[in-house]
């Protein structure tokens, strides 16, 4: 069950881990594996209290992992029961670590689950001891991995680079994006490669270049060679995510296309025309044919 208020949630105690779970990447898997393991030892369930969008987009502008629907479809993989997503504004950054502390009175949190370097209420003000004023709190140490703790913004700064497979390493799956195919300018079925133009959530954080990747219509799924640039051989423009999915035919118009980055290709560049664009195209196409092995 999902919601937005305090009050939509079901009556009783629960185990309640609290944070913003950008990405739920391999250390936010690792804190709910312990809320799990508390919730079957107390025989409760486990309810996520998290933020939309993430207090670190929405305080420092940078781009988020996960939409809200993104997130929660991962969370229910992870085992949660429950999910409290609270918008999180001006209004709610302003609250004092009290008010704060009423909320998860109000949960009826039994036990409480954070990491170590979570705090809240206006300025940062609370952390994990005022928490045991509430509930006992399990306080999770952070996940490291390569010499350094697996966090959101160690994800981000790796898809901005591109590199989609660092990225999956800390996220323990292929970084994925979802979107409505929308009607384009029909470049790519003019070159002979039909492209999908998706239209992805603002803000949604795009790894730059051209990929292998896997695109799923529904429950099909096709391998892909997917474009994350602005077209600089057209005179370049707004961020545009295109994808052409191989051995597919039909029309996406309307539909949702979910796609995963598998494995980089190249960066994307200016070609000095449109026919050695169609060249470059075939080459990224036959180089993602040996990625998948076709």
């Amino acid at each position: 069950m999902i919601a937005a208020e305090v009050a939509d949630l079901p009556p009783g105690p629960k185990v309640v881990a609290v944070g913003s779970f950008d990405g739920v990447h391999l250390g936010h898997q690792s804190l709910l594996a312990k809320a799990r393991t508390l919730a079957a030892q107390e025989r409760l369930p486990l309810l996520v209290y998290t933020f939309d969008p993430p207090t670190k987009v929405f305080m420092r502008g940078v781009g988020m992992l996960s939409t809200l629907s993104e997130k929660l479809d991962l969370l229910r993989e992870q085992g949660v029961d429950l999910a409290l997503a609270v918008p999180f504004d001006e209004d709610f950054a302003a609250r004092d670590k009290a008010a704060f502390l009423d909320d998860l009175v109000r949960l009826e949190a039994r036990r409480l689950v954070v990491g170590e370097d979570f705090a809240f209420g206006r300025g940062r003000s609370g952390g994990p001891a005022d928490l045991e004023t509430v509930a006992p709190t399990l306080t999770v140490p952070l996940l490291d991995l390569g010499g350094a703790p697996v966090k959101s913004t160690r994800i981000r700064e790796l898809l901005e680079q591109g590199d989609v497979e660092a990225a999956r390493h800390l996220l323990g799956r292929p970084y994925g994006a979802r979107g409505i195919v929308r009607q384009g300018e029909r470049l790519g079925r003019r070159l002979g490669f039909p492209t999908a133009n998706v239209e992805t959530a603002p803000g949604k954080v795009l790894p730059r270049g051209v990929f292998a990747a896997r695109a799923w219509v529904g429950e099909r799924t096709h391998p892909a060679v997917v474009n994350v640039g602005t077209r600089p051989t057209l005179g370049g423009g707004a961020l545009r995510l295109e994808a052409h999915l191989i051995g597919f035919s039909g029309e996406l118009y309307g539909h949702e296309l979910r796609l995963v980055f598998l494995k980089k290709l190249r960066e994307e560049r200016a070609f000095a025309d449109l026919e050695a664009l169609r060249t470059q195209i075939a080459r990224d196409l036959e180089a993602a044919r040996r990625f998948f092995r076709l």
